[in-house]
C-alpha cells in the first residue's frame, strides 16, 4: 500500500476515531466508459499516478481504491473498468468488477467526454443505473476540448435520460472543477469514521503497482492484440532498506509466441525499453531505487481460461 513515501504495508482496514464534531466518509465509485478518462480522474484527485493511463480502452482491469483525505472528511475514489458489452471471459471478469461497485458505494460519479457527445456506450451504462438507488453524479470531462456555448445543450441532453443528482462539467487534465468536484462529493458523504491513516494514498500493494506500471508500458509501446492479451505477474519484490533498493522481478505473460517475439524485440530493445520506463515511474512513486528483471512467458489462451483469469487475480476465486 502506498503512503507518503509509499513504505511500509497496511494490512486490512481499521478504524481511527478523530477528535472533531463531524467527520465525513465513504466511497465514491467512478465508472464510464472505456477510455473516458477514469483513471485521470482518479489520479488527479489522489494527486498521485496510482491508476494506470493510456489513450486504449479498457486499460483498467481491477477496482483501484484511492483515498482522498481532507481537514473534516475521508474520501474513498474507487477507479473500474470501463463499462462495455463483454465478449471474452476476461472482459465478462472487468465489467463483473463496475456492475459490483456500483451497488457497493455511497456515490457514484458517471464520467462521460464532452467533446465526442452522448454514445450508445453512455447509454448502456445509463442502463444498468436503473436498479440502483446510489446518487449519481454525471461528471462531463474534457470541457478542455470544447467551446462552452456546446456545454450547456450537452447537459440538457443528459438530464432528459437519468435523473442525475447533480451535472458537473470538469477538466481532469487541466484540474479544472476537480476541488469544487471534491467539495460536492464531500458533501454527500454520511458521517462516518477515517477509514486509512492520513498519509495512506491507496490500500494496493505496492507489488500490484509494479505489475500495473509495467503493463502501462506494454499498451502504451505495443499496437493491435498484444496489450489486451498480456499479463504481469510480480515474481519477486524485496526491499533493502539500508541501500533505499528494491529488487523486483516480473514475469510478461501472452497467449502466444509471436506476441512473446514481439515484447521482446530484436536483441531485446522492446523489453529494455519497457522495462526502463516502468522502473522510472516506480522509483518515482516508490521513492527508492529500483532494480527490475523482466521476462516473457507464453499461457497459451489466458484471456479464455478461468483458472488462469484467476491465477493473476483478474477474477476472485
Amino acid at each position: 500500500m502506498v503512503g507518503s513515501r509509499c513504505r511500509g504495508r497496511y494490512r486490512g482496514v481499521r478504524v481511527i476515531k478523530r477528535l472533531v464534531n463531524v467527520f465525513k466518509s465513504g466511497f465514491i465509485g467512478i465508472i464510464g466508459r472505456p477510455n473516458a478518462g477514469k483513471s485521470t480522474l482518479f489520479n488527479a484527485i489522489i494527486g498521485d499516478k496510482i491508476s494506470i493511463i493510456s489513450d486504449k480502452p479498457q486499460t483498467t482491469r481491477n477496482k483501484i481504491t484511492g483515498i482522498k483525505n481532507v481537514p473534516d472528511a475521508q474520501l474513498i475514489f474507487l477507479d473500474t473498468p470501463g463499462m462495455h458489452r463483454p465478449k471474452t471471459p476476461l472482459n465478462k471478469a472487468m465489467v463483473q468488477t463496475t456492475k459490483e461497485t456500483i451497488d457497493s458505494v455511497d456515490v457514484l460519479l458517471m464520467l462521460v467526454e464532452a467533446n465526442t457527445g452522448i454514445r450508445p456506450h453512455d447509454l448502456f451504462l445509463i442502463e444498468s443505473l436503473e436498479s440502483t438507488n446510489v446518487p449519481v453524479i454525471l461528471v462531463i470531462n474534457k470541457i478542455d476540448l470544447i467551446e462552452k456555448k456546446y456545454l450547456l445543450p450537452l447537459m440538457d441532453k443528459f438530464r432528459t435520460l437519468y435523473d442525475f443528482q447533480e451535472i458537473f462539467p470538469i477538466s481532469a487534465l487541466t484540474g479544472e472543477g476537480i476541488e469544487d468536484l471534491i467539495n460536492l462529493v464531500k458533501d454527500m458523504l454520511p458521517d462516518g469514521p477515517q477509514y486509512y491513516p492520513d498519509d495512506v494514498q491507496t490500500d494496493a500493494t505496492e507489488r500490484f503497482i509494479a505489475a500495473e506500471f509495467i503493463r502501462e508500458k506494454i499498451t502504451l509501446l505495443t499496437k493491435q492484440e498484444i496489450p489486451y492479451s498480456t499479463a504481469v505477474e510480480i515474481d519477486l519484490f524485496k526491499e533493502d532498506e539500508e541501500k533505499n533498493l528494491i529488487r523486483i522481478s516480473a514475469a510478461i505473460n501472452v497467449e502466444k509466441e509471436s506476441q512473446k517475439a514481439i515484447l521482446i524485440g530484436r536483441r531485446g530493445a522492446m523489453l529494455k525499453t519497457i522495462g526502463t520506463q516502468a522502473r522510472m515511474d516506480m522509483e518515482k512513486l516508490f521513492g527508492a531505487r529500483v532494480y527490475l528483471e523482466l521476462f516473457v512467458r507464453v499461457k497459451k489462451d489466458w484471456t479464455s481460461s478461468e483458472k488462469l483469469l484467476q491465477e493473476f487475480g483478474i477474477v476472485k476465486p
